[in-house]
């Protein structure tokens, strides 16, 4: 196994690479194996998968939560944003105070951790709820005010772990709207896990299909609709062909698994 997470991510504009990764529990248990993939600035990339294939386990070892067991990982730990399938807001601290925790933990003084979580609050649409608590929230505005934590060190690298997949469609259709608008300005490299075929396709540049478990990437698909998207897009042709396209591919992995 070999490990690189402690240099910045390679070639230029590389943010996160995976080169044969393979994660065997202590249990004797095969999460994933063989895994390849690498997410460049400006490129929004999403695994599907069935549940318990591994996407998640591939997002907690790029954030350093767990130590691969086989293969090579390369990426620049220092600034990622990762944003769960719960907001993990701290509930006895406001929306400004949660949002200043990153500068907070990496030693940044009062008055810079004041303006970038100003701003990181305003980008998401959070202005004029900073001193709300998460309880007062509804759950599409904890999700945001999550965004707008790790929006405050300007990451190059996203990751998302379904952080949609709890709110109500209209909800759900407006949060990736605003996460597009989001990618659009920030250009980072976003690596994307949701169970929902048509919210991958509609949120990135590309798809990649995972196999059960042990998870491995069995194809990748090209989104060829450009930025920025309109909710209309979900009903064009060319749209669903593609969903359906996708939805094959999982079936016939998921399927194939174990022979």
């Amino acid at each position: 196994m070999a490990e690189r997470s402690d240099q910045p991510a390679g070639g230029g504009d590389l943010a996160l690479a995976f080169h044969d990764v393979g994660m065997t529990f202590a249990d004797g248990t095969e999460a994933v194996r063989d895994v390849t993939v690498d997410v460049r600035r400006g490129e929004f990339v999403t695994i599907v998968g069935p549940s318990g294939c591994g996407k998640s386990t591939l997002l907690r070892i790029a954030a350093g939560l767990q130590t691969h067991s086989a293969g090579e990982v390369v990426v620049d730990r220092s600034r990622i944003g990762y944003v769960f399938q719960d907001p993990t807001l701290l509930p006895w601290r406001t929306v400004r105070q949660n949002v200043e925790l990153l500068p907070q933990l990496h030693g940044m003084d009062k008055a810079t951790r004041r303006r970038l979580a100003d701003e990181a609050i305003a980008t998401v649409g959070l202005a004029g709820f900073e001193q709300h608590y998460p309880k007062t929230l509804s759950g599409g505005m904890r999700m945001r005010c999550s965004l707008a934590r790790s929006l405050t060190l300007r990451p190059p690298l996203f990751l998302f772990d379904e952080p949609f997949g709890a709110v109500d469609e209209i909800t759900r259709e407006r949060l990736n709207d605003e996460t597009q608008q989001l990618f659009q300005a920030e250009r980072f490299a976003g690596l994307f896990i949701t169970h929902s075929i048509s919210e991958a396709v509609y949120m990135s540049t590309r798809v990649l299909v995972m196999s059960a478990r042990p998870g491995t990437i069995t194809r990748g698909f090209t989104v060829p609709f450009g930025y920025p998207r309109q909710p209309e897009l979900r009903f064009e042709a060319s749209f669903a062909d593609l969903c359906h396209e996708i939805s094959v591919e999982l079936r016939e992995a998921s399927a194939g698994a174990g022979r």
